[in-house]
């Protein structure tokens, strides 16, 4: 399969970003493009999608900074750029478990620039 890469632009932050080839990123890619409103929690920005998966085999709670992760109970996809709420030390952790999607190209850490509520569009790039 070729590489699946996809754009995200929240506000006025844009990163690209390559999907792995689970069924999880499939449908995430099967969905594009998503458009929806940012909510913040620690370094992790998170967003709705109208994707609706169950919890995969590969399932974590814990995901390195740059991981781009589909959490089920919210339908939402998850990316993180460092510690959240849940976390212990530095690791990024989600809430409860989600299914890895992919990994940001390049440096995480400016989506520390995005606001909660900032409009966030992700397409084939």
């Amino acid at each position: 399969m070729s590489p699946r890469r996809v754009k995200i632009t929240l506000g006025d932050v844009s990163v690209t970003a390559q999907l792995n080839s689970s069924a999880t990123a499939d449908q995430v890619w099967n969905a594009l493009p998503i458009k929806s409103r940012v909510s913040t929690w620690g370094d992790e920005v998170y967003f709705s999608t109208s994707v609706a998966a169950s919890e995969s085999k590969e399932a974590t709670d814990v995901y390195e900074v740059g991981s781009v992760a589909y959490w089920p109970p919210g339908k939402a996809l998850c990316i993180f750029f460092g510690p959240t709420p849940a976390s212990h030390g530095d690791e990024p952790r989600m809430a409860s478990q989600g299914n890895p999607v992919g990994k940001i190209d390049g440096e995480a850490r400016v989506l520390k620039k995005v606001s909660s509520s900032a409009v966030v569009t992700v397409e084939r790039a």
